[in-house]
């Protein structure tokens, strides 16, 4: 097959159904549809992915969007967008590299290549940074940006915690599959390969309260998280009148209505108060289990940590469309949310038009931001959230 099959495809298949594309202007889509398959008919694998990227950004919306990261190679460095910094976090094939603030790549800081990189990613400023990571690692994402200065290496500036700045050169040809060091639901763990033990982790934690723990709402066996919902749900209600920490950081969404049962528990009791810990990696479904959470608690929750990766109005729902020429894989909407003003369309389907809320606006009540370090005491953070609650 060949790539303006692949073109063909988008073209056919989700420009038509993807309710998204009904703002963006005719004539912007066909320019972008020519550079496609300009870049498809010369045969590059990476211009064309990275046309399209640029044609399934254009509706803003997080979920429609080109995913290239099993068909791309990439040099073996993992980034991970911590706050307004993007770190060096791990790295692949025996490569030393320091861990830090990344700085510059090739002596250009990172706020010129975000600017120029821009128009190739999907969604909010939140969700933008953090696909876009790939992108400077994507040797020809960077030739094609103009910031790659040597045809055959890669200068990754970093600073580490002390201060030191260590240039690290890389040559271009020693690269590895994206999916090794990105996956495709990007969860910010420094571990690439991280999954949840379990979709809820109970902590109980003496004269504080309670923390749980939501890595993820998506369940492809339809069972082990409604069961995990109905135990932690008969948990909190044989615990009531206790604060509650809820953790749905890296969370990048599923199925919401699996969630109502908890939704339920936490606010049907006389419970204290509620905080619940968000980062720029909670998504979709998750983002919709806070905002009935707000409407419900009202100022009784409390949002802590940084913009989500997604905004309250959205389009969502469709599905993933293999490209089988290139490797990479589209996410198309079917459907439109807006958790804002609780006010469906045409588009949005009946099972999610009856929970519609409007929850307004979702901004942090605090701002707080944590590095990959704390990853591996959680409860540390729990507890201090707790005793906040009480403050």
């Amino acid at each position: 097959m060949s790539l303006t099959q692949d073109l063909d495809r988008i073209l056919e298949r989700i420009l038509p159904i993807d309710p998204s594309f009904r703002r963006i202007d005719p004539a912007m889509i066909d320019r972008c549809l020519r550079e496609a398959r300009h870049a498809a008919l010369e045969g590059s694998k990476d211009a064309f992915l990275l046309s399209a990227m640029r044609l399934l950004a254009l509706p803003g919306n997080g979920h429609t969007r080109l995913i290239p990261n099993d068909s791309i190679s990439v040099l073996p460095l993992r980034l991970v967008s911590i706050g307004a910094t993007v770190q060096v976090t791990a790295s692949a094939l025996a490569t030393p590299a320091p861990k830090g603030e990344l700085i510059a790549v090739n002596g250009t800081p990172l706020a010129r290549i975000d600017a120029a990189a821009d128009k190739y990613l999907a969604g909010t400023r939140q969700r933008k940074r953090v696909i876009g990571s790939l992108l400077l690692v994507w040797p020809h994402a960077l030739a094609h940006l103009g910031f790659s200065s040597d045809p055959d290496r890669t200068v990754y500036r970093v600073k580490d915690a002390n201060g030191q700045i260590t240039d690290l050169a890389l040559e271009n040809e020693r690269i590895v599959p994206a999916s090794l060091l990105y996956p495709r639901n990007e969860h910010g763990k420094a571990d690439p390969a991280w999954k949840p033990e379990a979709f809820v982790a109970v902590g109980d934690w003496p004269g504080l309260g309670l923390s749980l723990a939501l890595p993820s709402f998506f369940d492809p066996g339809e069972r082990a998280l409604s069961d995990a919902i109905a135990g932690a749900a008969a948990h909190l209600r044989s615990c009531p009148d206790r604060n509650l920490v809820l953790d749905l950081r890296g969370n990048t969404g599923g199925n919401f209505s699996r969630s109502l049962p908890l939704i339920d528990a936490i606010c049907d009791s006389g419970r204290g108060r509620v905080a619940v810990l968000v980062d720029k990696f909670t998504f979709s479904a998750a983002i919709v289990f806070v905002a009935i959470l707000r409407h419900r608690l009202g100022r009784r929750l409390i949002l802590i940590g940084e913009e989500m990766g997604d905004g309250l109005v959205f389009f969502a729902e469709g599905g993933l469309l293999e490209l089988p020429s290139s490797g990479a894989v589209v996410r198309y909407s079917t459907a439109f949310h807006d958790w804002e003003t609780g006010t469906p369309d045409d588009t949005t389907p009946a099972e999610i038009a009856r929970h519609l809320v409007p929850a307004s606006k979702l901004a942090p009540d605090r701002e707080w931001v944590e590095g990959p370090a704390a990853e591996t005491a959680p409860g540390a953070v729990y507890q201090q959230v707790l005793q906040s609650l009480d403050g």
